[in-house]
């Protein structure tokens, strides 16, 4: 018989739309637009924003305007914002762009970390000390996620044992008490994200671990829950479901913030996120890049329909 699982009260959404929701879109989003999804964002209770990147322009064209964007979003309390980088270059400029906190990637297989940043994954770890000099002069936290740790498109399923060796250097040598762990191409099903993150867990006990989903084939929900089952209580989404990888073909969105809000609350869960206001938030993303992936935009909360039926449906006949 199988044990029943014991929910958390309450998780930590981080809301990361306006980075890996919009890299992946071809028509520039201008500057404004995503300065107001921002700002809009901080509304709805959400603690955390990935606001941006600072790769090479070259690299992710969509945000060649990250400095922009981050001296023009309205920075409101108890909301921290952060960037993404890929190297000391990158770092400076997220500190200069006063980030809360710089969230570095390191790809797990080689055959990413080559495509992504053209260099394998142990020249890349051997970097992350480079940024990790540059975030402690300015006295700015940084995290550290991994990417394909869940599944490679061009490699599979890395062992549990390389990316678990990988978050050691992590935690032990470099001393990050953030890691996220990240299922970049949306590979990864329910047992694997929960021995993976149970293995993990139980080996750092001391490390936070926040868990990025994509929902490339439907199971970005059902990870999560596997990932809660875990003991995880820190999650990635982005808002309308947008997203994916320009170096993991195939990827797509991220699971959706209005569909992970809703399914936790529905569960009594906390996340102190307002589902209304999310919902209005991923409308305005819609209407900006032209589409939308999330569930409630298309049907909106199951609880609506209570009301709307207040009867089963009568019987005309048959069986």
């Amino acid at each position: 018989m199988t044990t029943p699982a014991v929910w958390p009260t309450s998780v930590t959404i981080c809301e990361v739309g306006p980075r890996d929701g919009f890299q992946m879109e071809k028509e520039f989003i201008p500057t404004g637009k995503k300065i107001a999804i921002v700002n809009a964002l901080s509304r709805t209770g959400v603690t955390e924003i990935q606001v941006t990147s600072f790769m090479h322009p070259k690299a992710i064209p969509q945000l060649a305007d990250a400095e922009a964007v981050m001296a023009g979003i309205d920075r409101a309390d108890g909301i921290l914002y952060t960037g993404l980088v890929a190297n000391a270059r990158g770092a400076e400029r997220a500190v200069q762009a006063g980030v809360g906190r710089v969230d570095i990637v390191v790809s797990v297989t080689d055959s990413h970390s080559l495509s992504n940043v053209n260099m394998t994954t142990d020249v890349a770890m051997d970097r992350v000390g480079d940024i990790l000099e540059i975030t402690r002069d300015a006295k700015v936290p940084a995290a550290i996620g991994f990417a394909t740790s869940l599944g490679c498109p061009f490699e599979g399923f890395p062992p549990s044992e390389r990316v678990e060796g990988i978050v050691r250097r992590a935690v032990e040598e470099y001393g990050f008490k953030l890691v996220m762990i990240a299922d970049t191409a949306g590979m990864a099903d329910p047992a694997r994200v929960r021995n993976m993150m149970s293995r993990l867990r139980k080996r750092f006990p001391s490390t936070t671990f926040n868990l990025h989903l994509h929902d490339t084939r439907r199971m970005g929900l059902a990870n999560l829950l596997a990932g809660l089952e875990a003991g995880v209580t820190k999650f990635d989404s982005a808002i309308a479901g947008l997203g994916g990888c320009p170096y993991a073909p195939g990827a797509t969105g991220n699971v959706a913030t209005e569909d992970v809000v809703h399914m936790l609350s529905q569960m009594e869960i906390a996340t102190h996120i307002d589902l209304d206001i999310a919902m209005a938030v991923g409308r305005q993303v819609a209407e900006a890049v032209g589409h939308a992936d999330a569930a409630m935009l298309r049907t909106g909360p199951s609880t609506r329909l209570l009301g709307a039926f207040t009867g089963g449906q009568a019987k005309t006949g048959g069986v």
